[in-house]
């Protein structure tokens, strides 16, 4: 009976393990994936920003694509060089194509957000219009995304073995604070349909502990 048991254990194990290791293996060209997949199929009718939860209906001088894991960081990280150098990178342009870490925001956040580390900040940082703070290099989100970005976050770090862009125990704590709602799961969805492959962060937000 306890082998029975250790090998359950140890099969439930594996396919964990096996899912977190799935990755975006159906696209490796960035722009087009951001033309065709992303603004032509994912957010085709629109849809909300990603921090702001304003409604918008295609991209414009307003919206643009964000990502969670900053480019600039995955560039870093892969040491590959400059921006041109790194869109020569297989790896690279595999994982810059990833639709799971692309993001609808408002320009102008992005633009801010770009260069900053997750963080939280003191209650005496005051909160924007859209709840978020900011102080020197740290981000802090709204409450209502802090999940989504600790398990995208997640699921970068571990699938394409990438560094933690804060600290570990913020975005565990994160992921308790916000668990998925109807909308991350839809958006997840839709992905993994366009995509061929889920985020296991979002489908058992229990595997971030392990990390």
């Amino acid at each position: 009976m306890k082998k029975t048991i250790a090998l359950s254990t140890a099969l439930t194990f594996a396919l964990a393990t096996s899912l977190v290791v799935a990755q975006n293996t159906r696209f490796s060209d960035p722009q087009t994936v951001i033309d065709n997949e992303f603004w032509g199929n994912l957010y085709s009718e629109g849809g909300s920003s990603f921090f702001c939860n304003a409604p918008f209906t295609g991209k414009g001088f307003v919206m643009t694509d964000g990502y969670v894991y900053p480019l600039a960081d995955i560039r870093t990280a892969l040491d590959c060089g400059t921006t041109s150098q790194c869109r020569q990178d297989n790896r690279y342009r595999q994982i810059t194509s990833d639709l799971h870490n692309m993001v609808p925001v408002r320009t102008r956040v992005e633009m801010r957000r770009r260069n900053a580390r997750y963080e939280n900040l003191s209650d005496t940082t005051g909160a924007d219009d859209c709840g978020i703070r900011e102080s020197a290099q740290f981000f802090e989100p709204p409450e209502q995304v802090k999940g989504d970005i600790s398990r995208t976050m997640a699921y970068m770090v571990d699938t394409y073995d990438l560094p933690w862009l804060g600290a570990t125990p913020v975005f565990k704590g994160w992921s308790k604070l916000d668990p998925p709602d109807d909308r991350e799961l839809s958006r997840h969805k839709r992905i993994a349909e366009i995509q061929g492959n889920e985020n296991p962060f979002v489908t058992n937000p229990g595997l971030i502990e392990r990390l």
